[in-house]
């Protein structure tokens, strides 16, 4: 039988942690927004453009809802259509800030134990429009309390995600009709 001695585990459980905390982390030139209020970005989004991952591949009518849980941190729902299975899609989250409360940076989880960086790193101030990335550039979000934006809203989020260094090239433009 193969046991683990305590230095090991501890070695262990310490590059599990650092590992871990790595996707909590933020891309280098991303800031998230500050004077960020809650309240203003709770409810419904439509996810306008993204790039494309293995959670939301294939997906269009794609929405994420927010809202307070009974512990202080916000419901995440994500819901999407699948054309192929003719059927939607939906996960149930949980994000908590990951630091101050008026700054746009969350820990966000969807599966247990494990959480990944949220962070809005660029919003109208009237809460209309937000741009969303995670823990590297690999993630990516445009969205909006509208199905349907105008074109400069999309090309002022492209410019903004290509000077960051985001692959603008790959971006999805999501079916919302």
């Amino acid at each position: 039988m193969f046991t683990l001695s305590i230095r090991a585990r501890i070695v262990f459980l310490l590059i599990a942690m650092i590992s871990l905390g790595g996707c909590v982390s933020l891309p280098p030139d991303v800031t998230p927004v500050t004077r960020f209020v809650l309240q203003r970005y709770l409810g419904k989004w439509y996810e306008i453009a993204r790039l494309d991952h293995s959670f939301e591949r294939g997906l269009d009518h794609v929405t994420a809802e927010y809202s307070l849980r009974d512990d202080g941190g916000v419901r995440v729902i994500n819901a999407g259509y699948s054309a192929e299975l003719q059927s939607w899609k939906k996960a149930e989250g949980k994000a908590y800030f990951a630091r101050q409360p008026d700054e746009g940076y969350f820990r966000v989880s969807f599966f247990g134990p494990f959480y990944g960086a949220y962070a809005v790193f660029a919003l109208d101030e009237d809460y209309q429009h937000a741009y969303v990335t995670s823990y590297n550039k690999s993630y990516l979000w445009l969205l909006s309390r509208t199905p349907v934006v105008d074109d400069h809203v999309i090309q002022s989020f492209v410019r903004k995600a290509k000077d960051l260094g985001f692959e603008t090239d790959r971006l999805i433009f999501v079916n919302q009709e």
